[in-house]
């Protein structure tokens, strides 16, 4: 059964850090990108961050870049994100999610947090900043 599990959401102060994990099993994690996506309360679904579990190519919303950071273990089929100097526009529900299996010239366009592209999705976890 395949299935993606979200931890580490809290509540944390502005200018905290947090590390979300996505632990990944049922499925290969070979060839595919893995990341995070979040979605405020009346917002849209948004991508944040996602990494390429081929050759750790990364990619970071604006709104995230210099603040968060990626990361895979693909011995352990997990993905983590680390989030410092955390803001109350920060405050969502993170979701993790994973595309299906791609070939290397496609590596740029899996990468990049696409919803439409992703074939998994966890459940999510809640990070709220207070400000």
């Amino acid at each position: 059964e395949v299935a993606l599990v979200e931890s580490g959401g809290a509540l944390v102060q502005a200018g905290g850090s947090l590390r979300l994990s996505c632990a990944a099993s049922g499925f290969s994690f070979d060839d595919r990108s893995i990341g995070w996506f979040r979605q405020a309360p009346g917002k849209e679904r948004e991508g944040v961050s996602c990494i390429s579990s081929s050759d750790g190519t990364t990619y970071y919303a604006d709104s995230v870049k210099g603040r968060f950071t990626i990361s895979s273990d693909n011995a352990e089929n997990t993905v983590y994100l680390q989030m410092n100097d955390l803001k109350a526009e920060d405050t969502a529900v993170y979701y993790c999610a994973a595309t299906g299996p791609f070939v290397p010239a496609l590596r740029d366009v899996f990468v990049e947090c696409r919803e439409v592209l992703q074939d998994y999705w966890g459940q999510g976890t809640q990070v709220t900043v207070s400000s």
